[in-house]
């Protein structure tokens, strides 16, 4: 039987990201590995929840891209209020000057090797990850959820919890291409990048690898018109229909997987 289990020589943990999916994934996993877990969704939520008192963390896992207060900004105010190792996290590598001011890296998707190995001295920046193949067009072949993920999850929590974080993935993959067809429409290329950036990070660390896949060839900036001169409207069109299927394909899974 799956039991949460805090075990005191673990770390205390504040986890600040910005991304609800990728939140709850690590603080889930996170708390079932055994940490004592805060979280705060962002820069000026951390600050006041060090300035309450509730959280005295002894490592802050800081997400390096949000709005608001984010990067070397927010290094510095949490160094004022707290003495706790900062590690940097992103779905993409982070500036040289947030690299410079914390003291560590993890490269979306993570799990809690990743973190033991940079609490116990490992290297600064934690290996990357292989690079994810970006060209166009979404493999039909490639597994809709990574095998070993999957089965990592299903080790260290009860069922429920892991069909709670893949059914919370499911709905936020519909509202972020709810948003990336409005993005679109306004030829927003910012809020484009902004919405890859966060599938590729929240549906990375769940292990879906198609959905991360195309967030990431949004987030390189896939929908720009190509040097063949491609319209972009036919490519916008085409990764629309792409991460649907991606979305679909991810809820047929949850549905075979953990069945009602």
């Amino acid at each position: 039987m799956h039991a949460f289990v805090h075990k005191p020589d673990l770390p205390t943990l504040l986890l600040i990201d910005d991304d609800m999916v990728s939140r709850e994934v690590m603080a889930t996993v996170l708390t079932m590995t055994g940490y004592l877990m805060h979280t705060a969704a962002s820069g000026a939520a951390s600050l006041e929840l060090l300035d309450g008192g509730g959280c005295a963390p002894a490592v802050i896992l800081m997400d390096a891209q949000m709005p608001g207060l984010n990067g070397v900004p927010l290094i510095k105010e949490l160094r004022a209020r707290t003495k706790a190792r900062v590690v940097a996290i992103s779905a993409s590598r982070a500036s040289d000057e947030v690299l410079a001011a914390s003291d560590g890296f993890l490269l979306k998707p993570f799990g809690a090797e990743a973190i033991r190995r940079i609490l116990e001295g490992g290297p600064h920046e934690a290996d990357a990850t292989e690079p994810m193949d970006l060209e166009p067009g979404m493999d039909p072949n490639a597994p809709v959820v990574n095998p070993e993920t999957l089965a990592q999850l299903r080790e260290m929590m009860p069922e429920t919890a892991v069909k709670e974080i893949y059914t919370a993935i499911v709905a936020d993959l519909y509202k972020r291409i709810e948003a990336l067809e409005a993005a679109i429409t306004r030829n927003d290329d910012t809020e484009v990048r902004r919405i890859g950036h966060s599938i590729k990070g929240g549906c990375g660390m769940a292990g879906a690898m198609q959905a991360a896949r195309l967030g990431a060839m949004l987030q390189a900036g896939a929908l720009e018109q190509d040097h063949n001169g491609r319209n972009q409207l036919d490519n916008s069109n085409a990764m629309l229909s792409e991460l649907r299927t991606a979305a679909h394909n991810l809820e047929s899974m949850l549905n075979q997987e953990f069945p009602a």
